[in-house]
């Protein structure tokens, strides 16, 4: 569910992000069917997700939702990482966050045919209703949490994970600044790229 910050792990590239926007939709060695760049995202992807599932601060911000989501909370904690990233955008890149996500919706749609069709039938809905945007405000986090209770197997417990969000948001804050500058680090020297940020 963190596509803001999965697509910004990729770079410049358009086909590597394509790559891991689709990361999650793609199983196994299904990725092998791809271009090289969109591998390489699926690939990047993954190394994101594992590096992820395998970190300290993120297993302690996860820690908050157990008691209610289980194995579901680290889907929380995607939605919530990328509320941080939408929030303090400026800190992360220079391009205004709506144009960034209008140039990401334009390489989604450009690149619309490859999708599985799972995807494709996710995406009028992901990008009418603007999903990432919506990220950036605890009102569009309870929007995407009622929302996806609903349409998956996501338990319907937003006013929960609202009220956690709420009574520990500085922590959070903190933990996603200490693990997202990590996870920038480990992208560039894995995938010897350079990922943009605004000039202090």
């Amino acid at each position: 569910m963190n596509y803001l910050a999965h697509t910004y792990l990729s770079g410049e590239n358009d086909d590597v992000k394509v790559g891991n926007f689709l990361g999650d939709w793609v199983k196994g060695s299904d990725y092998q069917k791809y271009s090289d760049d969109i591998r390489t995202g699926i690939m990047m992807h993954r190394n994101i997700d594992s590096f992820t599932d395998q970190h300290p601060v993120v297993h302690l911000s996860a820690s908050r939702f157990k008691s209610r989501y289980s194995r579901y909370s680290g889907i929380i904690i995607d939605i919530l990482y990328d509320h941080f990233l939408a929030n303090n955008w400026k800190d992360f890149c220079n391009i205004p966050l709506r144009d960034y996500v209008n140039r990401l919706h334009n390489v989604v749609l450009n690149n619309f045919a490859i999708f599985p069709e799972r995807l494709q039938n996710y995406l009028p809905g992901f990008m009418n209703e603007r999903w990432v945007e919506r990220y950036a405000t605890l009102e569009g986090i309870k929007d995407v949490l009622n929302t996806m209770s609903k349409r998956t197997s996501l338990p319907d417990e937003t006013e929960f994970a609202i009220s956690v969000i709420e009574a520990y948001y500085s922590d959070f804050r903190h933990e996603f600044f200490t693990f997202f500058g990590q996870i920038i680090e480990f992208v560039e020297n894995k995938f010897m790229i350079s990922i943009s940020r605004p000039v202090e």
